[in-house]
C-alpha cells in the first residue's frame, strides 16, 4: 500500500488532537509532522517515507514483546471473527477472559482475589479510587477517603488519576488536582537527600515525613497510598535502599491501603515480573495496562486483593449490585491479545532478558556517560534508565530552562536514527526499549545517544569549559 504522504499529513493536521503537542504550531505548521509511522519490527519502526527508527522507548514504555509479532495478530484474529465483542455486566464472561483473570491472579504479587478490567491505565486508576472509597464506605469508615500520592509520581491523566499524578502541568488550566488528594515527597535521592544522607536515611527519612503527614491529616480521613514501585515519567527513578520497607510500616501502622501502580513496571521490565517483587512490596490493589497486551489493543486491569474483595463481596448483601463498569471492562478481543502477549513474555523468559540485557544497558550508560561534567546521574534498573544533564556537577546546579538540553539531546538521537524520551521534571534523557532488545542494539542505543550527547555539549556556551 502506497501512502500519500501529502494528503494524509494534511487530513491530520486539520483533524486531529494531538496529546501534548503544541497545537498552533502544529496546526499552522510552524512545527514539523505528523510522522506517519507505517509498520515496525522488533525494536524499530518506520515512517511513511521508509526512514526507520529504533524505538529506544517501546511507545510509551508499552511495546515489551517488540512490533510484529504475529502471534498476538493471529490471536485477535481469531477472537474477532469468532466473537468480536460482548460485555461483561451481569456475570457475562467468554473463556479468554476467565482464562486471563485466573492467570493474573495467580501470577501477581500479593493475596489478589479478583480482577476489573478497562481500556487504559488512568481509567483503571479511577477504579482504584472508587474501589478505595467503596471498601470503606462498606466498613462504616466513611470518612477514610484521601488518597496519599508523590511529588512526581505518574498515575495517568483522567479526572482522579490526573489529580494522583504529581506534575503541575497535567493540572494546569484544567481544573485539578480534584478535593481529596494529599501529596507526599518524591523518593530520588540524587535531588532530595540531605548533605551526607546515605539512601536509607533518606528512606527512614520519607517514611517519617509520610507518618506525619497522615497523622496531621487524621489516620481516619486517609483511605490510601499509590505509588510506583519505580517512577516511570518522573524521571525513571529506582527507590533509594530500604524505601518500600519503610513506607509500608507506616502504612500498615494506620490502616492504609497500598496501591501498586504496575502500569510501566508491570510483566518484566524491572528483570521480575512484577516490580512490586523486586523491592518487597506487598499491595491491596495492583494497577496494570502497556504489557498486559504489550499494547496490541488497549486493556488495563485494576486487581483486588483479598482483603478489599471480602469486604466488597461481604457489603452486597446490604448495598446490591457493585455498580461500576464500562462498555468495554474484559472486552474479548483484548483478553486473547493479553493471553497471547503473555504467553510470550513467559515462553521466552521476557522478564529474565530484562535482568540480563537490563544489567548490561546499566553498565554501557554508566561507561558512556558517568564521568563527563554535564552528567549528574545515570540510573536505573532493569530495561529503564535515566541520563540527567546538570550544569554544574559538583554543585548539582540544574542548567537555564530555557537551554532545554535535554529536548535538545533527545531531538539529536532521533535525527541519528533513535527514539529516546526528553522526559519531564529536568534535562533527562530516558530509555526504555522493548523487553526482546538485545546486547548489540543496546550498543547501537548507547552509541547514538553518545554522539547525540557530544553534538549538543558542542552547541552550549563555551563559557562553560565542557567537552566530551
Amino acid at each position: 500500500m502506497t501512502i500519500d504522504i501529502p494528503k494524509i499529513s494534511q487530513m491530520d493536521r486539520g483533524s486531529v488532537l494531538h496529546p501534548f503537542t503544541q497545537l498552533k504550531d502544529f496546526a499552522t505548521g510552524r512545527i514539523g509532522g505528523p510522522t506517519i509511522v507505517e509498520t515496525g519490527r522488533g525494536i524499530r519502526i518506520q515512517d511513511a517515507t521508509g526512514r526507520q527508527l529504533i524505538d529506544g522507548f517501546a511507545g510509551l514504555y508499552c511495546v515489551n514483546v517488540g512490533y510484529g509479532r504475529t502471534e498476538i495478530a493471529e490471536a485477535i484474529s481469531r477472537q474477532a471473527h469468532r466473537l468480536a465483542y460482548y460485555h461483561t455486566y451481569a456475570a457475562h464472561t467468554t473463556d479468554e477472559l476467565a482464562m486471563l483473570s485466573d492467570r493474573l491472579v495467580r501470577m501477581a504479587p500479593g493475596r489478589m482475589s479478583k480482577v476489573f478490567y478497562g481500556t487504559s491505565g488512568s481509567d483503571a486508576n479511577e477504579t482504584q479510587a472508587k474501589l478505595v472509597w467503596y471498601y470503606n464506605n462498606l466498613r462504616g469508615k466513611k470518612r477514610k477517603k484521601k488518597i496519599i500520592a508523590r511529588e512526581r509520581g505518574y498515575h495517568g491523566c483522567s479526572v482522579m488519576s490526573g489529580s494522583m499524578t504529581g506534575m503541575s502541568f497535567y493540572h494546569d488550566h484544567m481544573d485539578l488536582p480534584f478535593p481529596g488528594i494529599i501529596r507526599t515527597g518524591v523518593p530520588h535521592h540524587y535531588w532530595g537527600a540531605h548533605p551526607g544522607e546515605t539512601g536509607l536515611e533518606f528512606s527512614r527519612r520519607r517514611a517519617r515525613e509520610l507518618d506525619e503527614l497522615i497523622e496531621r491529616e487524621d489516620p481516619d480521613t486517609v483511605g490510601a497510598f499509590i505509588g510506583e514501585p519505580v517512577l516511570g515519567t518522573g524521571g525513571l527513578t529506582p527507590p533509594p535502599q530500604g524505601y518500600w520497607e519503610a513506607i509500608q510500616a507506616v502504612l500498615k501502622k494506620h490502616d492504609v491501603l497500598l496501591i501498586a501502580d504496575e502500569v510501566i513496571t508491570g510483566f518484566g521490565r524491572t528483570g521480575a515480573m512484577f516490580g512490586s517483587q523486586l523491592y518487597g512490596m506487598e499491595p491491596d490493589l495492583i494497577t496494570l495496562a502497556k504489557g498486559l497486551t504489550s499494547a496490541y489493543f488497549p486493556m488495563s486491569a485494576s486487581l483486588i486483593g483479598e482483603k478489599v474483595a471480602g469486604v466488597i463481596e461481604d457489603g452486597a448483601d446490604r448495598v446490591g449490585s457493585f455498580s461500576h463498569g464500562y462498555t468495554y471492562s474484559g472486552h474479548p478481543i483484548g483478553a486473547a491479545a493479553a493471553n497471547a502477549a503473555l504467553d510470550i513474555v513467559e515462553k521466552e523468559n521476557l522478564p529474565g532478558n530484562a535482568r540480563e540485557v537490563g544489567a548490561y544497558l546499566q553498565q554501557q550508560l554508566k561507561a558512556a556517560f558517568a564521568s563527563l561534567p554535564i552528567v549528574g546521574e545515570v540510573r536505573g534498573v532493569g530495561l529503564m534508565g535515566a541520563i540527567e544533564f546538570v550544569a554544574d556537577r559538583a554543585n548539582k546546579t540544574r542548567f537555564d530552562p530555557g537551554l532545554k538540553v535535554g529536548a535538545r539531546v533527545s531531538a539529536a538521537a532521533r535525527a541519528r536514527g533513535l527514539i529516546a524520551r526528553a522526559m519531564p521534571h529536568g534535562d533527562i534523557l530516558g530509555f526504555a526499549p522493548p523487553l526482546v532488545v538485545t546486547r548489540a542494539e543496546i550498543d547501537e542505543i548507547v552509541g547514538i545517544a553518545a554522539a547525540a550527547v557530544q553534538a549538543v555539549v558542542g552547541e552550549l556556551p563555551p563559557a562553560r569549559g565542557l567537552s566530551v
